[in-house]
């Protein structure tokens, strides 16, 4: 059924709910978020191996963007950007990585009447996350963490995060703590609309899954990415930052294979909450008027171009999953339009008829899942720190390295796993020059004054043999043994 007819449906069945003297009930907001999880993590997505029935489910059951992406990171904590870019509706070139004194989403929702909670993964500064909701429990203030004892905070009398107390396995934790808030707000205020925000720490490294989920997908069960290399053809960073040293050079097949077992057992069991966590609704009636997102924070890519981490602005790196369900969206819909992270925050305030602050820059999908505009935007454009740009459009793909002087041009309706170079192709010399100029617009217009071409060139050879790799300090025994050969 086509987006705007669903949409007209539900229009008309709230029309015929409500009276002048009983106004149909704001619809609560439930989003889930999840942390380095790829855009083909899932199994609606297509792909076979993994096992996500909750959150496929949930896409049934509303709209998927399959080219949602997150617009880059001025440091290895790419999440850090990306979570204030969600929470602002700002570009990153604007809002950095910093949310202290910003007017964040939540805040719009409180000042609309909606109860606001967080739990889960908060990297931006503690301050921003007191300022942005009424209550919080479980709340972690950080990065990486070892996922068997995370440290969290309890919102205290004051309106304060207390002191950090380590508890148990960080999915479990988080999704009990969400289900716990979902109950008592059935209970004590049911006709007030919620803003419940879930911040998972998975599938962030450590790969280190809940006991139960050791071997839910053996090793060598799983196959490698279609764009595996062992190591990646030339260096444009820190190849060894944060995620790049789970494993050494060359990346062994049986290694990446290693990993992605760990990975998709931790996604797995953060869907297996998430189920747990829709169950409630359901059983509390509160399912049916509730907006429910799932999305992350960045991609990952876990043996694709010789690359564990999301440091790179490949497809597999940039693109992240994006489900929105419930009132005012279309069913079992799949889109192509361009989405940002930043989006998300005026989608939904359209969606629930809240305001925004002027600041936003995010635009609404809501013409989108509503069928009234195939898009809202005709290319994109991403960064990493000042060592990377890309731009695409529906087909055409140019990355850009100003420190090396290098350029890649990828055709991705028939090359979508990037691996065919086209830049030094002359046949395609005018899509090459149409999307540099492209890139600089996209430049001016986000505020990034960083040049195409660095003032000093570095080389882009670099011999793998001589990249160190140690172990960081969030890396649990499982890890030490099974990644490092540690004796704990």
């Amino acid at each position: 059924m086509h987006a705007s007819v669903v949409f007209l449906f539900w229009a008309l069945a709230q029309s015929l709910l409500s009276t002048p003297d009983m106004p149909v009930q704001k619809p609560n907001v439930l989003f889930l978020f999840a942390d380095d999880q790829r855009a083909d993590g899932l199994g609606i997505s297509g792909n076979p191996y993994i096992r996500t029935p909750n959150i496929d489910q949930l896409a049934r059951e509303g709209s998927r963007f399959t080219n949602a992406y997150v617009m880059g990171g001025h440091h290895g904590a790419i999440c850090m950007a990306s979570r204030a870019m969600l929470m602002s509706g700002m570009n990153f070139f604007r809002v950095y990585d910093r949310l202290a004194g910003v007017h964040t989403m939540p805040m719009a929702f409180a000042e609309a009447g909606y109860t606001t909670y967080g739990t889960g993964k908060w990297h931006n500064e503690k301050e921003a996350f007191e300022a942005s909701f009424h209550y919080g429990k479980n709340v972690y203030l950080g990065g990486m963490a070892d996922h068997y004892g995370i440290n969290l905070r309890d919102f205290g009398a004051d309106g304060r995060l207390g002191d950090p107390i380590k508890k148990g396995y960080s999915t479990d934790v988080f999704a009990q703590t969400a289900i716990d808030f979902l109950t008592d707000h059935s209970k004590n205020q049911p006709d007030k609309p919620f803003f419940c925000y879930v911040a998972f720490t998975a599938p962030h490294d450590p790969y280190s899954p809940e006991v139960s989920y050791y071997n839910y997908y053996p090793d060598g069960t799983l196959p490698l990415p279609g764009n595996y290399m062992p190591h990646h053809p030339f260096e444009f960073d820190q190849l060894t930052v944060r995620d790049e040293n789970l494993t050494g050079w060359p990346r062994r097949p049986e290694v990446i294979q290693m990993i992605l077992s760990d990975y998709y057992a931790l996604i797995t069991h953060l869907d297996n909450q998430i189920g747990r966590i829709i169950q409630t609704l359901k059983d509390n009636g509160q399912y049916d008027n509730t907006i429910i997102v799932y999305a992350a924070d960045n991609g990952l890519a876990a043996g694709s171009h010789g690359l564990l981490g999301k440091q790179s602005l490949y497809e597999h790196s940039t693109k992240v999953p994006l489900v929105i369900k419930g009132p005012g969206v279309a069913v079992n819909q799949a889109f192509d339009a361009f989405a940002y992270i930043h989006d998300i925050y005026p989608t939904l305030a359209e969606l629930t008829g809240v305001p925004v602050s002027d600041q936003v820059e995010g635009e609404s999908l809501v013409p989108v899942i509503q069928g009234t505009q195939q898009q809202v935007r005709n290319s994109l454009f991403t960064a990493y720190r000042h060592t990377v740009r890309a731009v695409r459009d529906e087909r055409w793909k140019l990355i850009r390295y100003p420190e090396r002087d290098y350029t890649q041009l990828f055709d991705l309706e028939n090359d979508p796993l990037e691996l065919n170079n086209l830049a030094a192709s002359g046949t395609h010399a005018g899509t090459l020059d149409r999307l540099m100029k492209l890139m600089t617009v996209w430049q001016e217009d986000y505020g990034d004054n960083h040049p195409l071409t660095a003032a000093k060139v570095k080389p882009t050879a670099y011999d793998p043999d001589t990249l160190v790799r140690k172990p960081d300090q969030w890396q649990p025994e499982y890890i030490l043994k099974r990644y490092f050969g540690e004796k704990p």
